[in-house]
C-alpha cells in the first residue's frame, strides 16, 4: 500500500460520525430512515434517564419520543425484535434474512442454556407455544405458573420462561408489544406481515446482505468488525465475502489512521472510496450519547478512532469505580469530550447531574459551557423532566 491508501484520522472520525447519523445537527429525519440506517438499535432496560434505544434515536432525531418507536413494532410491524449481539429493534425488511440466524441460534443457546439454566426448559417449549396459541400474547408472568421462580438473575429463569425466551430467539414466537417494559410474545404468524413471512432468501443472500450492511453502517471495517456488527456471519464466513469482493473488484484495501497515529488493514466499497477521502464538516453541538450507541457498542475500535476508552461500570463495586454507576459520553464535533453522570429525578420533575469528567486536553469555556446546557436542556424532554439540579458540579470544573 501507499500513503494514497491510507484514510487520515480526522476522515476516519467524520465519515464513522456520518454512517452513523451523528455528523449533521439531529433534525428533520423521519424515525423509520434513522432505523434503516442504523440497521439496528439496542434494547436495554436500564431506565436512569431514557432507555437505550430512546436516546440513541433521540439523539439523531430531537423530535422523537418513546410512543413513536413502539408503534413501529406493536402496531404498524415496520419492526421487530430480534437478539443481535443482544436484544435489538430492526427493520421488519432484515426478518426474512433473520431466519437463518434463528436456525443457528436455536444450537448454539440449546448447548450454552442447558449448562447454564436450572430445570428441562426445553421440555416445556411445546406447553408454552400451546398456551400462546389458546390464549394468545403472553408475557413470562403468565407461563410456568407451578414453577418456583427463582432470586437470582437471568441464569435462575424458571424453566417456562427460558422455553420462552429460547422460542424467541430461535423464531417460533415474536414480542408482539410490550406494556411498561414487560414484553408479551405471540406466534411468529400472528405478528410478522405475511408478505414477509414469504419471502425465504437463501444462506448465501443472507450471509451477502449481513456482510453489505455492516460495511456500508461502518464505512470501513475488518472482516472481526463486519463479523462482530450483526453477530450474525463467522469471521471465516465475513472474511470469504471479503476475499471475494477483493477479486471482484467490488471492495478494496486500505488502511485506517487510528487516534494515535497507528495504522489499521480495512476494507471499503471500492465505489466509496472517492468519496471517504473527502473531508466533512461536524456540527459542533455537544451531543449526550447512550452508552449503548451504535458509535460506540463496539469499545476497541471506538477507542482507536477517537482515543476515548469507555467502560460502563453498572457492574463494577461502587468503590472500584473510576467514574460512575451509568455515565453517558458526549460528543462534540467529532471528539468524545467528556463523560457526565446524569439520573431523572422524576418525583421531583428534574434531571440531576451527578459527575462530571472532562477529558484531560479539554477545557470547558463558557461557551462549551453553554452548548452543554442546551443539550441538558433538550435532554429534559426526553426525560420528561422540567429542571436540572446538581449545577454546582458543574461549576466545580
Amino acid at each position: 500500500m501507499t500513503s494514497s491508501d491510507i484514510l487520515p484520522n480526522a476522515q476516519v472520525r467524520q465519515h464513522f460520525l456520518d454512517r452513523h447519523q451523528l455528523r449533521k445537527p439531529p433534525l428533520g429525519t423521519r424515525l423509520d430512515q434513522t432505523l434503516r440506517a442504523l440497521n439496528f438499535v439496542q434494547v436495554d432496560s436500564i431506565n436512569t434517564l431514557a432507555r437505550a434505544h430512546d436516546l440513541i434515536l433521540w439523539s439523531r432525531q430531537q423530535s422523537y419520543r418513546p410512543p413513536a418507536l413502539r408503534k413501529m413494532v406493536d402496531h404498524s410491524r415496520e419492526a421487530f425484535e430480534a437478539w443481535t449481539h443482544d436484544a435489538s429493534i430492526l427493520p421488519i425488511s432484515a426478518f426474512p434474512h433473520w431466519r437463518h440466524k434463528f436456525i443457528r441460534d436455536a444450537e448454539q443457546v440449546q448447548k450454552r442454556w442447558k449448562a447454564w439454566h436450572r430445570g428441562d426448559f426445553l421440555a416445556q417449549t411445546e406447553t408454552v407455544l400451546e398456551q400462546i396459541a389458546r390464549h394468545g400474547p403472553l408475557g413470562s408472568g403468565e407461563v410456568g405458573a407451578n414453577e418456583q421462580r427463582g432470586t437470582g438473575g437471568w441464569w435462575d429463569w424458571h424453566p417456562s420462561k427460558t422455553a420462552l425466551e429460547y422460542l424467541w430467539r430461535t423464531g417460533r414466537i415474536t414480542v408482539s408489544r410490550r406494556e411498561g417494559f414487560r414484553k408479551l410474545y405471540d406466534l411468529t404468524e400472528n405478528v410478522i406481515p405475511q408478505d414477509i413471512r414469504n419471502a425465504h432468501p437463501s444462506l448465501d443472500e443472507s450471509r451477502d446482505w449481513a456482510c453489505r450492511g455492516a460495511l456500508r453502517a461502518l464505512g470501513f471495517a475488518t472482516a472481526k468488525e463486519v463479523s462482530e456488527f450483526y453477530d450474525f456471519v463467522t469471521v471465516a464466513e465475513a472474511r470469504a465475502w471479503i476475499t471475494s469482493g477483493l477479486k471482484s473488484g467490488a471492495l478494496r484495501d486500505i488502511r485506517t489512521e487510528a487516534a494515535n497515529g497507528q495504522l489499521r488493514d480495512r476494507v471499503v466499497f471500492t465505489q466509496d472510496w472517492p468519496s471517504l477521502q473527502e473531508p466533512l464538516a461536524t456540527s459542533n453541538r455537544l451531543r449526550i450519547l447512550s452508552p449503548f450507541d451504535p458509535a460506540l457498542r463496539n469499545r476497541a475500535r471506538a477507542e482507536e478512532i477517537f482515543g476515548f476508552s469507555y467502560r460502563i461500570e453498572v457492574f463494577v463495586p461502587a468503590a472500584q469505580r473510576q467514574y460512575g454507576y451509568y455515565v453517558f459520553p458526549i460528543l462534540e464535533g467529532s471528539a468524545l469530550i467528556s463523560r457526565i453522570e446524569i439520573k431523572a429525578n422524576r418525583k421531583k420533575n428534574v434531571i440531576d447531574i451527578i459527575g462530571f469528567w472532562p477529558e484531560a486536553d479539554v477545557k470547558f469555556t463558557p461557551a462549551r459551557m453553554e452548548r452543554l446546557m442546551a443539550e441538558l436542556k433538550r435532554i429534559c424532554l426526553l426525560a420528561d423532566c422540567r429542571d436540572i439540579s446538581g449545577l454546582e458540579v458543574l461549576r466545580s470544573i
